[in-house]
């Protein structure tokens, strides 16, 4: 949840130059990011990975998702060493996590510390969370536990009347003192409608006060078997006791919400029998409970002081180098790929692009067109000598008809057909009588030769 700093009233008017209300893009997305993880501090959150992609530089990015909704994660290599599993797109996983923003692009986004998948990690994930609620409400303080009485007069029992817990309670205390009279309140301690009914039994025992202790509790079994004793309304019951509760739940690996509330926690049911008999040892037992104490209050402080430190660590994490330089890590990974993909696309450009100019290279090769022009050549030479001999026969056709035609209109065959030309001396033909005086010589051409004659009267 965000937290309101303050509420100012809306001014319609244009902040002045240079005034702390006017935005960079830079300092916007600074801010929301120091906000985001000041408030929300450290989450665990459960989802399905997709988009999981591993650079070289050793850092994950994926997403979680559910049926509507989904959010960019990163996990930095020096905490996704610390993964037992190799993470897939499609599983299911717990995470913890812290809420931040990538500055250069203005996304949201998570920030992975651990991962597990998800099952006895989803468990585990709202038993730490009631812990911390439990615990931030002070039902862990040492302060609010009641003492057990020194000599019970009557112990209540609160778990299954079919179960070996109650049979392992019944035989120690008959064993250590038979004259300890036990009443017992039956009730499920497995399953659905358990929490409830170990609630109505703690609430049953205060109403009747008939007994100065109880011991709630039930034996061994899977995380999923005890988790009633991790509900809250099991963990409030307790808390509002006004009688002394010993929390005994399964084994002494075995710890539940209950142990935490209750005011003394027994490792199994039988050493909770044996904390409310009484026995020559009792005071080796008195020892015990109050060394168990002590234990508890350590571990509280220790919690306190853990949860103390880790709000300073956060603190820090906020102003350390180390959030900007995975934040310049991410956009070099991010840069990376883009590179190596834009080298890719450049490479099988320049492939395609050689291998079209070689196809065309290959089109336009000085073999193939020395090849065609050679036909071409050939081609030609066959036209050629064909038009030469057509033209040299009409030429030949032409000169024959013209020969013919010179013939027909020859003087020469004109004069061998008896015909003459009679010219004057200075080769005028003559072709009158009129043209000759007496005296005159003449040169008479006829087919074989000319004939001089002399005119001796016109």
């Amino acid at each position: 949840m965000v937290r309101l700093l303050s509420v100012h009233p809306v001014e319609n008017s244009v902040p002045a130059a240079g005034n702390d209300r006017i935005y960079t893009v830079s300092r916007l997305n600074a801010e929301v990011r120091l906000l985001l993880e000041n408030e929300m501090g450290v989450i665990w959150l459960t989802g399905e990975i997709s988009n999981f992609t591993a650079p070289v530089s050793g850092h994950w990015y994926f997403s979680l998702k559910d049926s509507r909704s989904q959010v960019k994660c990163a996990m930095f290599r020096g905490n996704n060493r610390n993964v037992a599993f190799k993470p897939t797109s499609g599983q299911q996983v717990l995470v913890r996590a812290r809420i931040s923003l990538y500055e250069p692009r203005g996304d949201y986004q998570i920030i992975v510390d651990s991962m597990q998948p998800e099952g006895n990690g989803l468990l585990q994930q709202q038993f730490e969370k009631l812990k911390m609620q439990l615990a931030a409400e002070g039902m862990f303080a040492q302060e609010r536990k009641k003492e057990l009485p020194a000599s019970p007069v009557r112990v209540g029992i609160i778990t299954s009347q079919t179960g070996a817990a109650l049979r392992d309670i019944l035989q120690v205390l008959q064993r250590r003192d038979p004259s300890l009279p036990v009443v017992i309140y039956p009730t499920m301690v497995q399953g659905d409608g358990a929490a409830i009914s170990i609630a109505q039994a703690i609430g049953r025992a205060n109403i009747r006060n008939e007994c100065d202790v109880l011991i709630v509790g039930r034996g061994g079994g899977s995380i999923e078997d005890l988790w009633c004793f991790n509900e809250e309304i099991v963990a409030r019951s307790i808390a509002a006791s006004s009688i002394p509760v010993i929390s005994a739940v399964g084994h002494e690996i075995d710890v539940t919400i209950s142990d935490y509330v209750a005011d003394v926690r027994a490792p199994t049911p039988s050493a909770a029998a044996e904390l409310v008999s009484r026995d020559t040892g009792e005071r080796v037992k008195q020892l015990n409970y109050l060394k168990d104490r002590l234990n508890y209050a350590i571990q509280g402080y220790l919690s306190r002081q853990e949860h103390r430190v880790g709000n300073l660590r956060h603190r820090l994490q906020l102003r350390h180098p180390k959030t900007k330089l995975e934040q310049q890590i991410q956009q070099l990974d991010e840069r990376s790929v883009a590179l190596t993909g834009a080298v890719q696309r450049y490479m099988q450009n320049k492939i395609l692009h050689i291998d079209r100019q070689s196809l065309k290279l290959s089109h336009y090769s000085p073999e193939r067109r020395i090849e065609s022009g050679r036909d071409r050549i050939a081609d030609y030479a066959r036209r050629l000598q064909s038009a030469m001999e057509r033209n040299l026969a009409e030429k030949r056709h032409a000169l024959a008809l013209q020969v013919e035609t010179l013939e027909a209109v020859s003087p020469l065959a004109t004069l061998s057909r008896g015909y003459s030309i009679t010219r004057k001396e200075n080769g005028k033909v003559v072709k009158s009588v009129n043209d000759v005086e007496s005296g005159q010589l003449l040169v008479t051409q006829v087919a074989d030769g000319e004939i001089t004659s002399k005119i001796v009267s016109p």
